[in-house]
This record gives structure tokens, sequence and C-alpha cells, in this order.
């Protein structure tokens, strides 16, 4: 018996690596500023876009949200350190002190 379509795409890899194809809509202004951007970079316009919004999303990470919050390592949005750091042998301290 022969082999299926499905057999075969079911060995198949399913991770992309490589650039994908894609069509995307863009605003006319947007697409007038990537193609531009791709003209003076000398990069196709696939290219001048992925190079846009990756800048645009490492501006986004290094913009403060605002002064009692900043960004991990990992993006996340998290409380900056402040005022004094309290050490387990504090906490076991000041419960030692409770029970006396």
């Amino acid at each position: 018996m022969g082999t299926s379509f499905i057999d075969i795409a079911s060995n198949q890899r399913t991770m992309h690596n490589n650039p994908m194809r894609t069509t995307v809509t863009l605003d006319q202004e947007v697409y007038e500023l990537a193609y531009l951007y791709s003209k003076g970079r000398g990069v196709t316009l696939g290219k001048a876009i992925s190079e846009l919004v990756r800048k645009g999303n490492e501006a986004h990470r290094s913009e403060s949200i605002s002064p009692r919050l900043m960004r991990a390592p990992n993006g996340m949005l998290i409380a900056r350190p402040q005022g004094r750091v309290i050490t387990n042998e504090m906490v076991k301290a000041a419960l030692e002190e409770d029970e006396d």
C-alpha cells in the first residue's frame, strides 16, 4: 500500500526557522515609511518591516512605564526595589521576639 499525504505531512517538522511569507494590509503612510526605509537601507520591504518592528519593540521594552515599575530581563513588568531589604534572619528574629 502506498504512502498517503497524511503520513508524509505528519513526518514533517512543524516548526518554522526560516522567514515566512504572509500577506498583510498596511496603512498607506506605514507602507510609504517602510518602503522609503527599505530603499534607504538597500534591503527588501520584508526585511525593512522586520527591522522596524524589532526597533519598535526594543524602544517599547526600554521605556519606563512608571518610576515604580521596571521591566525584568524577560520583559515582564515588576515593581522596582525600594526601601530596606528584609532577610530571612530578620524575620526569624522578629518571630522569636513575638514568642517571648
